[in-house]
């Protein structure tokens, strides 16, 4: 369904079971991200209500992740580290920015598909950890995300094909998942959700 073009190695989980505390830390943070992008896109876009409507509600559900993430960081006696950089969404976020044509709605278009990239990714992470991760907790946890996220990809790229008037989407989705699988090639070796 998601069409990523490189799955991740499952052996990446056990990177990530060495320091349970950073993989959540950076897994908050993405959820905070990922609402934050919600309300960018509501604040350029606000002429479309059906989009208004859907990104508030997938804000509100990103935010009440944050908040699961940090109950089990927690519960766990951790402690939510600082925010910290992306390097595989600033990799996603240059290649957005340097494929707008320039015009409304190709802008729009793009900035549709680099958040459906981010989701399909996160989405897929989900299902790896959940899978083959061995605390039983985090298993369930991430298997439940991983379903929310496949809706999330698929909101953005409906809106893409719905708004991106006079724009082959298909073709730009082709060629965002080709981006996309060239800069995944150089992560998966630390304890971050897209690294």
């Amino acid at each position: 369904m998601l069409r990523l073009q490189l799955p991740t190695d499952p052996r990446w989980v056990n990177i990530v079971e060495k320091n349970i505390e950073e993989i959540l830390t950076d897994h908050a943070w993405c959820e905070q991200k990922a609402a934050s992008n919600a309300i960018t896109i509501i604040t350029i876009n606000s002429e479309y209500p059906d989009l208004v409507t859907d990104m508030l509600a997938l804000a509100k559900e990103e935010i009440e992740h944050f908040e699961m993430v940090h109950e089990i960081i927690k519960k766990r006696g951790l402690t939510l580290g600082r925010e910290r950089k992306d390097e595989y969404v600033g990799e996603l976020a240059k290649y957005m920015k340097q494929s707008n044509t320039g015009s409304r709605v190709s802008g729009f278009v793009e900035r549709m598909l680099f958040s459906a990239m981010i989701e399909a990714r996160s989405c897929e992470r989900f299902k790896v950890l959940s899978e083959n991760i061995k605390d039983e907790e985090l298993s369930k946890f991430y298997w439940d995300l991983m379903e929310s996220e496949a809706s999330h990809y698929t909101t953005f790229i409906t809106y893409a094909r719905k708004y991106g008037t006079g724009i082959d989407v298909e073709k730009r989705w082709r060629e965002w998942l080709e981006f996309e699988a060239s800069v995944i090639a150089k992560y998966g070796k630390s304890e971050s959700i897209h690294g």
